[in-house]
Parts: C-alpha cells; structure tokens; sequence
C-alpha cells in the first residue's frame, strides 16, 4: 500500500496509461500539480502530446473488438472486483484528492464511496443492456433489436469532481462495452490515476482505458478531432463545450455534454424558513461554490424574506473555512486556483457598485493559515439585480446573492432569466405549487424541499446553455450504444 501513502516530495510522479503500461510522455517532460490550500507542490505529472494521445486513441481502437465481445458477465465481474479493489483504498486516495482540489477531507470521502456506488450500478447495468423483438407486421418476418457499444470514448472531465464525474462516463461506457480514452483535469489529476490503476489491478484487458494527462488545446483537441474516437464525453465549461460541439458536428460524433450552471433556489411564503435556508447554504458553498449545481441565485418570497435573510446570514457566518486535510469536518476549503478567486472578487465588485449590500464576507479570510492558499469567504448579497454578472454568469465562488418575489409566477420567471437550465430548488409545502414549479422551472432536474438533485438511477443533465445528454440512471447507458433493427423473413421449411 506504500503506493497510496502521501509523500510531500516531487519524485511522487505519474506517468502515462496508454495500452495497459505506464510510460513518460513521448517529451519527457512533467507538470506540477500544486495543493489550493498551501500553494505547495504535490506531484508530478506526465505532460502528454497528440502523438501521445494518438497512441491512447489507437490502443482503445485496437482493443474495442475483443472487450466489445465480451461476455456482459465477464464485464460485470470486473467491474465489481475493480470497486472492490477502490474501496479497499478510498482512505489513501482521500487524502491525496483533498490536497489537489482543496475540498474537506470528509467531502472526499463522500465522492469516492458515492464513485464506487456508481461503478457498481453500471456493473449490474452491464447485464441488462438488451433490445426487444417483435413480430413482422403484413409480411412473415420477425424483427429483433441489438444494443451495441459506438466505439473508442474520449472522457474530459473536470477539476471539482474528478473522480465522481469520471465514474459517471467509465461505469456505462465500461458496462455495454465502449473502451476510452481519459483526459483527467490537470489541476486535479491524482485520485483520477489511482482511480484507474484499480481497475488495472483488477485485471482490465490492456487498452480498454487509458489515460493521457496535459492541456485540453493539445491533448483534449485531439482527442476530440481524432476519427478513432467514436463518442465525446465532456464535463466542463459551456464556452469548451460550444466547442467541442461544432467539431464534433463535422464527424456526426454523438456528445454528452454536461455544462455550467447558474442554478435558482425558489422559497416560497409557506416554506419551512429554517430546513430552505439551512439547505440552501450548504448547496450556495460547498465545495466553496464550485459545483455545478450550486445554489447561485435565491429567490424568496417577500412574506419572508426578511427571516429567511436572518437565518442564512448567521449560519453562513459559522462556517468553518479551513485546510481541509487540517481540519477534515471543515465546511468549505479553498477554491482551484487564483483564477477563480479573482472571478469571484469581480462579480462582487460588480454586484457592489451596482447597488449589492454585503451582509457578510466579501473577502479573503485573514490569518497566516490562509495566506498561501486561494480561500474566499462565504459571501452573502442582498439588493441584487438582474444586471450584476453574480445573476447573470456562473460564478462558480462561495457567493449568495439573495432577492426576493412578489407573486408565484414572478418567482418562477426571475428564476428562468438565465441562460442555463440544469439545477433548480423549490421550497414550499404545497404540493400543488410544488408540481407548478416543477413543470415550468428550466432545468434538467428539480429538487423539492432538497437541496441535490443527484441519484444513481435518475437521469441528470441540463437545458439551455447548460448542456446536451444525460448521465446516470438508464439514459446515462443508453447514450453509450446505438441501436441496430435486424428483420428476419421467415419461410416454411423444405
């Protein structure tokens, strides 16, 4: 196990995984992967090229016929032993996915069971990825249906869920039989690699996954561009995204494109003020904002805002912003990069200008803890208008902006002024109201009175800007398949 041990030197490096060996890339040459939270280095990590990736492409190529053949109990088993074998690890693997990417250690630790959870659902679903039959209609002919994988799959992923959303893409494209190509987020690359070596160690034929670490321009283009990947599977922002789209366009590639967010929480009059309020602070900063599906606009009925302001304003002031290897049970850790933290300085600059009122937060936290690390302190607006960019564009930080709506169908509008759809919460004990709500709130999924839209077996993805496809549930494996008609005439015998 000294493998999974952390070690806070730079010869911890990481190579290639390209046809079942680990190699440097082709250059020679490595990155730095660096802890939000300290600024310090922790690994290094193989900077792969397009001939590097080319050779991923070629060796899932090669290695499709044979995995696509066979048996989807085969497949189960060793999907099964592979999460078995990750399980064994998750409390080495935590550790190292908290200095990456900066959440607490118990927001690790919540990902990687929910990652195994998600590898042994697909496994199951491998067994049951079968057509139907039917009798010929006017003609004596029998018709039946096969369920058959597209190919090599190029998986980019993100850097706020590494391991998770990666889980989301290997588990089905696995199970029906696809082979793939990784590119894991190079700010967070780690916990992804020994995500994969499980699946190794568990026996996966060479060349039904590898992964090609580097810089999406080079690495994730190609894989994108290149005619031996069959299907792209992408995580990330909508601007990349739009991208991908149109290239893929030009070689009828199907995407499953799971985008940004800027997800409306909706409290109305009749609510229960203490669990909408609770709820939506932990879905406004954890993982400091950098969710998807984070809470990102509030909307709450004028009958009572005041208290529901109250409410969230003290409970926002205890968070704890820490180290989250120091401190595991802490409530958020730091954000990715500087990048991020200075977006957020400007949406509040912005929304402050514009008129916004800071209850609290709003900026760094103080202390010689903090000072190397890209923290930002939870961060509530009030007096928020249509115009600031924290209501107009993902912020993707620990900021609230918190307005409020006269009649129900006021509300549902404000919260449809967006050019993204994949999240949305509504509060009330209505239930009539709530069915309203949902029906005509614009986003892929609709939590009632809860504050995570998320389960295995229910389709996510979004509307609008936020994305095309859906992952988990049936659908997430329907989109790794293409269906083939086979009609039979049938003629009495000689």
């Amino acid at each position: 196990m000294q493998r999974y041990l952390l070690r806070n030197s730079m010869d911890n490096k990481y190579d290639l995984l390209i046809n079942g060996k680990y190699r440097p890339a082709e250059s020679g040459e490595y990155f730095r992967v660096t802890n939000p939270a300290t600024g310090e280095p922790v690994a290094e990590c193989a900077l792969a090229n397009v001939t590097d990736t080319r050779a991923a492409l070629q060796a899932a190529h090669d290695a499709f016929q044979n995995w696509s053949r066979t048996q989807a109990r085969a497949r189960c088993d060793l999907m099964h032993a592979a999460a078995a074998i990750f399980r064994q690890r998750i409390n080495n693997i935590a550790p190292l996915l908290t200095i990456e990417q900066g959440k607490p250690l118990k927001d690790s630790l919540k990902e990687l069971n929910f990652t195994a959870d998600v590898v042994d659902y697909y496994a199951e679903e491998a067994r049951r990825n079968f057509g139907f039959h039917f009798e010929g209609d006017g003609a004596p002919t029998h018709s039946f249906t096969l369920r058959q994988p597209m190919g090599v799959v190029a998986a980019i992923t993100p850097w706020n869920f590494p391991v998770d959303l990666l889980a989301w893409k290997v588990g089905p494209a696995l199970a029906v039989g696809c082979t793939m190509v990784i590119k894991p987020p190079s700010e967070a690359p780690l916990a992804v690699s020994e995500f994969i070596r499980c699946f190794v160690d568990a026996g996966l034929p060479a060349g039904v996954l590898n992964v090609v670490t580097g810089p999406g321009h080079t690495v994730g283009a190609e894989m994108v561009t290149n005619p031996l990947s069959r299907k792209i599977a992408f995580t990330g922002a909508t601007a990349t995204g739009l991208w991908i789209a149109q290239e893929a366009a030009k070689q009828l590639k199907p995407v499953t494109l799971e985008l940004g967010g800027s997800a409306p929480f909706i409290a109305f009059r009749d609510a229960e003020v203490e669990l909408a309020a609770s709820q939506a602070l932990r879905r406004a900063f954890s993982h400091a904002g950098q969710i998807c599906i984070s809470v990102n606009r509030i909307f709450v009925q004028e009958e009572i805002a005041d208290v529901f302001t109250t409410k969230f304003v003290e409970m926002a002031r205890k968070l704890r912003v820490a180290n989250g290897l120091e401190v595991p049970d802490a409530d958020l850790g730091p954000m990715i990069s500087e990048a991020g933290r200075q977006t957020v300085r400007e949406h509040v600059s912005d929304a402050v200008v514009k008129g916004a009122q800071i209850l609290t937060g709003g900026h760094e936290p103080e202390g010689a803890a903090y000072a190397k690390g890209f923290f930002y302190l939870p961060t509530v607006l009030t007096n928020v208008t249509a115009d600031m960019r924290v209501m107009r564009e993902e912020t993707f930080g620990p900021v609230a902006p918190i307005t409020t709506f006269k009649t129900i169908d006021e509300g549902i509008d404000k919260a449809n002024n967006s050019p993204y759809g994949l999240a949305a919460y509504v509060f009330t004990n209505d239930l009539n109201l709530a069915m309203y709500a949902a029906e005509r709130v614009q986003a892929g999924g609709v939590g009632i009175n809860v504050n995570d839209i998320t389960d295995i077996r229910g389709p996510f993805g979004g509307m609008k800007m936020s994305g095309i496809g859906r992952e988990l549930g049936q659908q997430g494996l329907d989109t790794y398949t293409e269906w083939k008609h086979v009609r039979v005439m049938i003629k009495k015998p000689e």
